[in-house]
């Protein structure tokens, strides 16, 4: 094992972080996505600091295959964008580059130096130290260079993983109150990894669960999503409703009846999907709007007269809506889980009710494609223009 080092204000040498090599920290390589790694060397050639964080870094180290990778650099979202075709920042206070390929998106982002709140005229980019003392768990603070194979650790995190233990590094419980969706998160990760919760942050959550009730609907809308399809669903949501947590993300799933029901239901649907994930895979509809038929066909109210077909699927629209706020989930999702409401009950789907679009920017949409063609248009111009200037 190597130690990093950094000088002190008294210009002594502190320990910042441990290095350890594959044999030490035993990352399957081969299990590294491709384009990731493409990605990082792209970025080193460059001469900046990329590294491979976070939950595949915690994947990797506990067997499992990662989802997503995700990426820091010391590259600005600028530079990175100035690096890659397919590079597309987003967000607004602080940005983030996301890199669309066929089949995935890689999410790059700049080492942040923790004053969000700063002063105007402060960076809110800093160094890799910086950067691993402002995440919230240790099992997510871990750099992997995945050219060299040497893992770096900020915050001993090794030593929780293998322990099998969630720790917080920031201080708690201010970090449940400046960020309240670490909440949700802590005990997704206890779910997943099955790892413990450390008792400071149980009763941080228990003390300040209100707290999730200042969370934006579109944040909530996308941790809800993220638990949805994680294959754990079920397990997330009932440990959710023990710490008092579900009620600000789906009060009328938490204070209903059927709560324990639809539990049982997602369960039965998670073990019936781990024996063939692949050829679910093929099913012409989104995972997304499966789960939420799942989570909502028992606590609808189906009339037993109506109009027309079209009538009922608005109203049953209505419904799903109304069953999974305050989360705001695309409404082309909800038609699809709509259409599968339909589909159970052997109802025809009227034709002129199919209105939503895929959301637009995503690969494998003509929103994305066109992205693609302007930015491809946008550099052949400016390339034409450098020629007439020379």
């Amino acid at each position: 094992m190597l130690v990093r080092y950094k000088k002190g204000d008294n210009g002594k040498n502190i320990a910042v972080a441990k290095i350890y090599n594959r044999k030490e920290h035993g990352i399957d390589f081969k299990s590294i996505d491709l384009d990731a790694l493409w990605v990082v060397r792209k970025l080193k050639q460059s001469g900046f600091e990329a590294y491979i964080v976070g939950g595949a870094v915690r994947d990797l180290l506990i067997g499992c295959q990662p989802k997503d990778f995700d990426i820091a650099t010391s590259a600005t979202p600028r530079q990175v964008q100035r690096n890659f075709w397919n590079a597309r920042v987003i967000g607004k206070r602080f940005k983030l580059v996301h890199l669309f390929f066929k089949d995935k998106i890689l999410e790059v982002s700049t080492f942040r130096s923790g004053e969000d709140l700063a002063k105007e005229g402060t960076s809110l980019y800093g160094t890799i130290d910086q950067d691993a003392k402002r995440r919230d768990f240790t099992l997510n603070s871990l750099y992997y260079d995945p050219t060299d194979g040497q893992l770096y650790d900020f915050n001993d995190a090794l030593i929780d993983i293998k322990k099998k233990r969630i720790r917080s590094i920031l201080e708690l419980p201010n970090s449940f109150i400046e960020d309240p969706v670490r909440m949700i998160r802590a005990v997704k990760y206890s779910v997943t990894t099955n790892f413990s919760l450390q008792g400071q942050i149980k009763r941080a959550i228990k003390k300040h669960h209100r707290q999730l009730s200042l969370v934006s609907t579109s944040r909530l809308t996308e941790e809800v999503g993220k638990i949805i399809c994680s294959y754990d669903a079920a397990k997330i949501l009932a440990e959710l409703e023990k710490y008092r947590l579900l009620i600000y993300m789906l009060p009328v799933l938490s204070r209903h009846s059927k709560r324990e029901e639809v539990f049982n239901k997602v369960a039965q649907f998670e073990q019936e999907l781990q024996k063939d994930r692949l050829a679910y895979q093929v099913i012409d509809t989104s995972f997304k709007a499966v789960m939420l038929s799942i989570l909502t066909k028992d606590l609808l109210n189906w009339p037993e007269e109506y109009e027309s077909l079209t009538i009922l699927f608005k109203d049953i629209f209505k419904q799903v809506k109304a069953l999974i706020s305050p989360t705001t989930f695309a409404n082309y999702d909800v038609q699809r889980c709509v259409v599968i409401l339909f589909n159970e009950k052997n109802l025809q789907v009227p034709k002129q009710a199919l209105h939503a679009r895929r959301p637009k920017g995503q690969p494998g949409t003509k929103g994305f494609k066109k992205t693609q063609e302007s930015s491809r248009r946008g550099k052949r111009g400016s390339a034409q223009k450098r020629r007439k200037l020379n």
